[in-house]
């Protein structure tokens, strides 16, 4: 039982945690959504580099036994053809939301994640994931007190007639991505090559980081055959590999304002689809 009192606390610390910021009114017509509008609000909520924030410690720590346990059950998931680890980054890191993805800890969205795939892919009801939270929860109503967290299966079989994609299977005893290798065809980049990021449109999910797109860099190294992030994070068994670099830019390029050491680089992972020559091919620093 909750009072009336108890639900309005919480519905107002729903609207404090999700609040944005009011320059237009709710569902605005389409004169008030101008284009770079349209694409902030496009913008893949895992994208957080380079937009402002103020000054954290970083500070390391022990994973925690629950951690741990997420990341094996994640890895086991994988293993057994549920999912592929670019579908858990996109529903655990950008489907969720900016509010959930900021607020949640890092493998506390793992866990919604994998909540998500096994009701999307029909695995489990969301009705029964909700009776079987609410009889965990009730089984230890006051707390662990020492006791270790029990499984308790409704069933028991072999997993034969579970729908699974094909992955996990190519690619043992080979490993991914070296499972792609000689299938993207010749590279169309060479290291040293100066190349722009182009300005592709983003919807619903992209690796390829904002801060980079328009700008211009040198190819540091031609890595490996995969599906762009933009294919695979949907499972398409279809899509073709394409090449990966890692591309070198000057940080002054990137920061406006930077203040560093006019030495300083930044490199980062791109798909050959979102790269074109620079017209120029003079050196970079």
């Amino acid at each position: 039982m909750s009072s009336a009192k108890e639900r309005a606390t919480q519905l107002d610390l729903v609207a404090r945690l999700k609040s944005s910021y009011p320059e237009l009114p709710d569902a605005p017509t389409p004169d008030l959504l101008d284009h770079a509008r349209f694409v902030a609000y496009m913008k893949p909520v895992h994208d957080v580099g380079g937009e402002p924030d103020s000054p954290v410690t970083y500070e390391n720590k022990q994973y925690e036994h629950w951690e741990h346990m997420t990341y094996v059950m994640c890895e086991v998931l994988a293993w057994r053809g549920i999912w592929l680890s670019e579908e858990r980054r996109r529903i655990g890191n950008v489907d969720v939301g900016r509010a959930v993805y900021l607020g949640i800890p890092y493998y506390g969205r793992w866990l919604l994640a994998v909540a998500r795939v096994l009701v999307e892919k029909h695995h489990i009801g969301l009705g029964e994931l909700g009776e079987r939270m609410l009889e965990v929860r009730d089984r230890y109503a006051d707390g662990l007190s020492g006791k270790s967290l029990e499984a308790r299966p409704r069933s028991v079989g072999d997993g034969a007639d579970v729908t699974r994609n094909r992955h996990h299977k190519h690619a043992v005893g080979t490993g991914d991505p070296q499972i792609y290798a000689g299938r993207a065809g010749d590279p169309k980049f060479s290291v040293g090559q100066r190349v722009v990021v182009r300005d592709l449109p983003v919807l619903l999910y992209t690796r390829t980081p904002e801060y980079v797109r328009g700008a211009i860099g040198a190819i540091d190294t031609v890595a490996y055959e995969s599906p762009a992030p933009e294919d695979e994070t949907w499972g398409r068994e279809d899509a073709p590999p394409e090449w990966f670099y890692v591309v070198r830019f000057d940080m002054a390029d990137l920061w406006s304002g930077y203040t560093g050491p006019a030495t300083d680089t930044l490199c980062t992972e791109i798909p050959e689809r979102w790269l074109t020559l620079a017209t120029s091919e003079g050196p970079t620093t």
